[in-house]
């Protein structure tokens, strides 16, 4: 039997993927690692807890005792654990920089110590910065723009050093923009659409049209599942949806779906430094059988739905989290005052 650490497990794509593992592979035992900060909830796990072939474990991914205790028992890390959200990384470097790229040098030193036969990291389009045309492939340079990419491309080049100073069975996936059920609501899906079921405005960076690829989390996951199966070692691989939108056009969806006019739409200060466009091709994983749904908006409805059906899970996490309420707090002071009226170019 198979024993994969699957950290950040209590998180958004984590949990998800812990799911997938779980019910197409029934000879695989799943140790799920999470510190449970706060965009790790125990929820999450709710579906799967009394499995018996999964086992929680708290723990940080920067204290070495803790993940020596999981790795000596496994024989693959997967690794999701990752301080995510590119606001908080404006206001918060450090935090990035200790658990993306520290925080992934001791997961690989266990999983070296223990001889574990892959090693799976979980990066982001954001290692590429912004692209105007085209589309971004794996051999193109890592020039990230934030301290949240940064941290990531860190966290990447150690792996990339793992793999050609001692031989590390590495494997890495680069997603795109992700949704779906059980997403944090500082996200700008799961913020715009909780603000719009209590018809709250929703904030728009600068004209809104920054474009994102956009993937349900279903897909990310499969592709992850992919790379790791078959994917070649000390090799990276692009995760995309195929589904390129500008913020705007997903706000007037998401304003479509949930029946709201456009007098919720408020526009704020842009962010610093923020990339304007990220695509990405996925052709390399493709060739390995990734075949994401091409039904974008279908699945955009059905997760506004899971989120109308499932309001105690969020709401438990809005109206009683300190952390959440204190980080939008300081987002709004960050960004200024709600503007009322659209930028000049913003009305397309």
């Amino acid at each position: 039997m198979h024993t994969l650490i699957v950290t950040g497990a209590a998180g958004f794509i984590g949990s998800n993927f812990v799911r997938l593992i779980l019910s197409k592979y029934p000879d695989y035992h799943v140790i799920g690692f999470d510190a449970l900060t706060y965009a790790g909830n125990p929820e999450n796990m709710a579906d799967f807890r009394n499995n018996p072939r999964y086992e929680f474990v708290h723990g940080d991914i920067r204290n070495a005792a803790a993940v020596e205790s999981v790795a000596s028992r496994a024989d693959t890390t997967v690794n999701f654990a990752a301080e995510s959200h590119v606001d908080r990384s404006i206001m918060a470097a450090g935090d990035f920089i200790q658990t993306d790229t520290a925080g992934v040098h001791v997961l690989l030193e266990a999983a070296r110590k223990h001889n574990h036969t892959r090693f799976l990291h979980v990066s982001t389009d954001e290692v590429y910065g912004s692209i105007d045309t085209g589309s971004f492939v794996e051999t193109d340079p890592l020039e990230p723009n934030s301290p949240y990419s940064a941290s990531k491309a860190g966290g990447e080049l150690m792996i990339r050093a793992y793999f050609h100073t001692f031989g590390m069975p590495v494997v890495v996936t680069r997603g795109s923009n992700t949704f779906g059920p059980y997403q944090y609501p500082e996200k700008i899906l799961p913020l715009f659409v909780t603000n719009l079921i209590d018809n709250k405005p929703v904030p728009v960076y600068g004209d809104g049209h920054q474009v994102r690829d956009w993937m349900y989390v279903d897909d990310h996951c499969a592709g992850i599942d992919i790379a790791l199966h078959h994917g070649t070692i000390g090799e990276a691989y692009n995760v995309g949806g195929g589904n390129e939108r500008t913020n705007m056009e997903i706000t007037r969806l998401l304003l479509k779906h949930l029946g709201k006019g456009e007098e919720l739409i408020r526009y704020v200060q842009d962010r610093p430094g923020h990339d304007r466009r990220y695509a990405l091709d996925s052709a390399k994983l493709k060739t390995l059988g990734y075949t994401p749904n091409d039904n974008f908006e279908e699945r955009l409805e059905r997760t506004v739905r899971w989120y109308e059906q499932n309001q105690a899970w969020w709401r438990r996490i809005r109206e009683n989290d300190q952390d959440y309420a204190t980080f939008m707090n300081a987002w709004y002071k960050d960004r200024g005052q709600l503007a009322q009226s659209a930028p000049a170019n913003a009305a397309s």
